[in-house]
């Protein structure tokens, strides 16, 4: 049976204040939208004319597929076209965003994306989809392997590249200033093209980091006042992404505002309040979680707060 549509109310008006993943993506807004009615033809629509733009088919794919009704929808997708490796890419992330949720067992989502991944050979999503799971759930070879799965399909993929640094600061919770995720997110940095935002994947790498250890007690859980954001190589670092991000040209990355949030918050915890209100100006409302929440902080707030700073209109 077909799940019913969410109900109005009080509920839907809190969602709709919380952080939205599709960040300015309208198209993908108004086909979620659409799937959550049901009309899961907007979905197929979208994910058509998103072709082979493996960030953007990424991005869009995890979006429709936290929608709480996406995975009942995506089987009647699939039963109305068995072959569609859209519908099973959709229907195989969605069972992994319920089975972080503990709404799902986890072997059913692996084994979903891995039938995914079997008809669409080239398409690193059955694999974001995987990697996902095991970046939460999985062994440290698990979570290598997949990643080098991703990798072969895309090499530059963006929100793979992400949930990497996340996993790999969280080995070791002791102080390090040669801790293997910035020589993670250095390497990803110079192997990708001139105009690539993993340029910024070394600020991000900084900013999770910081999560571990202020979590851990090493370091203040008001990152203004943590030192980790002042020293040498966090200077060094702050200053090559924010003079990349002055040149780059491309500002219709799916993913960008994610990065902008993450140089934003780097640039407050630093100092540099002109250069963080450049960053917030192109930010406009699109706060996301991370970087503001850590290390367990309420990013809305947090986020307001620093801009405020930054702007001068506190």
């Amino acid at each position: 049976m077909s799940p019913p549509p969410p109900p109005f109310g009080r509920g839907r008006r809190r969602a709709a204040q919380a952080f939205d993943e599709a960040l300015d993506d309208t198209e993908l807004v108004a086909a979620r939208a659409a799937l959550a009615q049901g009309r899961w033809q907007s979905a197929r629509s979208l994910l058509v004319h998103t072709g082979d733009d493996w960030d953007r088919r990424g991005h869009r794919v995890a979006v429709l597929a936290k929608e709480p009704y996406c995975a009942a929808w995506a089987r009647e997708w699939l039963l109305a076209e068995p072959d569609s490796a859209d519908a099973s890419v959709l229907h195989a992330l969605a069972l992994v965003r319920r089975a972080l949720r503990g709404k799902e067992k986890p072997p059913r989502a692996r084994e979903a994306c891995r039938d995914a991944a079997a008809l669409v050979p080239g398409d690193p999503t059955p694999w974001l989809g995987l990697l996902m799971l095991e970046r939460s759930l999985g062994a440290e070879e698990d979570v290598v392997r997949v990643f080098d799965e991703v990798r072969v399909r895309y090499a530059d993929h963006h929100h793979a590249h992400h949930l990497m640094v996340g996993r790999l600061a969280e080995r070791g919770a002791g102080p390090d200033p040669l801790h293997e995720v910035y020589d993670f997110a250095n390497w990803a940095a110079e192997q990708a093209p001139a105009d690539s935002p993993l340029a910024i994947l070394p600020v991000v790498a900084h900013a999770e980091r910081y999560r571990v250890l202020a979590r851990a007690g090493h370091e203040s859980a008001d990152p203004r006042a943590a030192g980790h954001w002042v020293g040498r190589r966090a200077r060094q670092v702050m200053k090559a992404a924010f003079d990349w991000w002055l040149e780059w040209e491309q500002d219709g990355h799916p993913r960008r505002l994610i990065d902008l949030n993450f140089l934003a918050h780097a640039k407050c915890c630093e100092g540099r309040g002109a250069e963080a209100a450049a960053l917030f100006h192109r930010i406009g409302e699109h706060v996301t979680p991370a970087p503001w929440a850590y290390p367990d902080r309420d990013p809305t707030a947090a986020f307001r707060a620093a801009r405020a700073s930054a702007l001068g209109t506190t």
